[in-house]
């Protein structure tokens, strides 16, 4: 599952590391969660939809499979979100939320955002930038 700012990577293509990666594996175990969806959404919006980045966005969301907020992601977020809390662990909320949905769906979360190392089992990352 890749976090937002590992989207926005792959569709930018400007981290030849990520490329390279995403290249080597089936495009069948590349999702992201409908909170990144939501999220490069809103980014579109924000910029007023400006058309190549548009098509870039369009063109990345054809290729993944965007998985949906349930109610199993739902029952994995409150457990993740108490195990922080107890640990003193402190996440934006929508990084929390795609925490859990990594979690729900048993997936490993590839990002670089180092706030997520801090989050207890059974949350699993992986950074392709390493």
């Amino acid at each position: 599952m890749l976090d937002t700012n590992l989207a926005g990577h792959v569709i930018r293509g400007d981290r030849p590391e990520i490329t390279r990666k995403l290249a080597s594996l089936p495009m069948a175990e590349i999702v992201i969660s409908a909170v990144t969806e939501s999220e490069l959404l809103y980014g579109l919006a924000r910029r007023n939809h400006p058309a190549a980045l548009t098509e870039r966005v369009r063109q990345f969301l054809l290729r993944v499979d965007v998985l949906p907020w349930d109610h199993g992601v739902t029952r994995a977020y409150g457990d993740l979100r108490t195990a922080c809390e107890i640990r003193g662990v402190v996440l934006a909320p929508l990084d929390m939320m795609i925490a859990a949905h990594a979690v729900a769906v048993d997936a490993t979360l590839v990002t670089r955002d180092k706030a997520f190392s801090r989050v207890p089992e059974p949350l699993r990352t992986e950074d392709w930038f390493a």
